[in-house]
């Protein structure tokens, strides 16, 4: 799976063993902030309305706004009509009313200003984005969190590598518990994912169940400078496409 960030054609269209990841600023224009406002249900209005600071509430409403766009893009209907279920660990789904031929899953993350956007058609998926920031204890939180192993490697790496291989290794663990939609109900120590720099993103060793090592890809991403971001999406062979999301042509204004 390569990645390469690019704008999407006017005609583009999801094929099956394909994943598509887009990327997505949400420093946005206050008209764009109230058109996605428009588009979302009573239950996220209501979780936006709890953000203490007007950032973190624009930031909310606009990753869902660019959510519901996206996923009104891929289905042909339009963003305010979507409806969303939960899972027992708070993993969202769509709650279509009808059967479809396939069936469209989808996951999200936002760290500071950049979202990231996972769909794929009959597969599970993940995602996940950190800003690296340089100030974290990061030994110690990967002596808490992170399985014997992984903290084994971060403190042997050179000191110059240990911050980005902590972040990798946050990404990719919390990309596959996305996309086991699990949450941290997963014990982080329960399994181990690549973390050298350099080395490709797996999952390498699993607790759990061994069987889970053969059922995953993992992609590393990159969505912008000082930023670590993780895919996980069930099967193989896949071919992934890494789309940019632009405020340019927002329906409603």
């Amino acid at each position: 799976m390569k990645q390469v960030w690019e704008m999407p054609p006017e005609d583009m269209e999801l094929a099956e063993e394909e994943v598509h990841v887009w990327r997505a600023f949400l420093q946005v224009s206050q008209s764009t902030i109230e058109y996605f406002r428009s588009l979302l249900s009573e239950d996220e209005l209501l979780k936006a309305g709890r953000f203490y600071f007007d950032r973190d509430r624009h930031r909310y409403i606009v990753g869902r706004g660019v959510l519901r766009a996206l996923l009104g893009r891929y289905l042909h209907m339009l963003p305010d009509q979507l409806r969303f279920r939960y899972n027992a660990y708070g993993k969202p789904a769509l709650d279509m009313p009808y059967s479809t031929l396939h069936t469209l899953y989808f996951n999200s993350a936002h760290s500071r200003e950049v979202a990231l956007f996972a769909f794929a058609y009959d597969r599970e998926v993940g995602v996940d984005v950190e800003y690296m920031r340089p100030d974290i204890d990061f030994e110690a939180v990967a002596k808490h969190s992170f399985s014997a192993n992984e903290y084994t490697v971060i403190k042997g790496l050179p000191e110059n590598e240990k911050l980005a291989a902590f972040y990798h290794c946050w990404s990719r663990k919390e990309a596959y518990i996305k996309a086991r939609g699990m949450g941290l109900s997963l014990d982080l120590r329960l399994f181990d994912v690549s973390l050298e720099p350099g080395k490709p993103a797996a999952l390498l060793a699993s607790r759990e169940d061994p069987r889970e090592v053969g059922r995953w890809t993992f992609e590393t991403l990159a969505p912008a400078p000082a930023y670590a971001a993780a895919l996980a999406v069930e099967g193989h062979n896949l071919k992934l496409a890494a789309w940019d999301w632009t405020e340019t042509g927002v329906a409603g204004l």
